[in-house]
């Protein structure tokens, strides 16, 4: 971890109460930590932002599994990355939509990367991808 750098924030009280409550609903010691917490988030999810390093994260996919043979597709690029795909579930919502959830770890470009291969696929209705590093960085 780097130097520790005391800065000032000011805030409206409009926008501090409603945030001491988020702080003590979820058992922050204090408003740095919540504040840092806030900061690596909004960082790591960034699209402009490269996140580096290692860490793990979980990518969640609705497709309709009757489009274009989108499943074998799906499977297909999966398999291609095995080495970082840890897990997978998949779930029958209905007679046409599958929600799959993969869970992913490795280093955070390549994990990155397959997300947005699998979101960009015809046929995926929606996707989402949530990243966490664990600060090592690739060996």
């Amino acid at each position: 971890m780097g130097k520790l750098t005391r800065i000032g924030v000011s805030l409206d009280e409009d926008l501090l109460d409603p945030f001491d409550e988020l702080c003590r609903r979820k058992g922050y010691f204090n408003r740095s930590e919540a504040i840092r917490d806030l900061i690596r988030k909004a960082l790591v999810e960034e699209p402009g932002v490269k996140a580096h390093g290692r860490g793990a994260s979980t990518l969640t996919l609705l497709y309709d599994h009757h489009k274009n043979d989108l499943a074998r597709r799906l499977v297909r690029i999966q398999h291609d990355e095995h080495d970082i795909i840890a897990a997978t579930l998949h779930i029958h919502l209905d007679h046409s939509n599958c929600l799959e959830v993969l869970v992913i770890k490795g280093e955070a470009a390549r994990m990155r990367a397959l997300a947005d291969r699998l979101i960009s696929c015809t046929g995926v209705k929606n996707g989402a991808f949530s990243l966490i590093l664990t600060g090592q960085v690739p060996a």
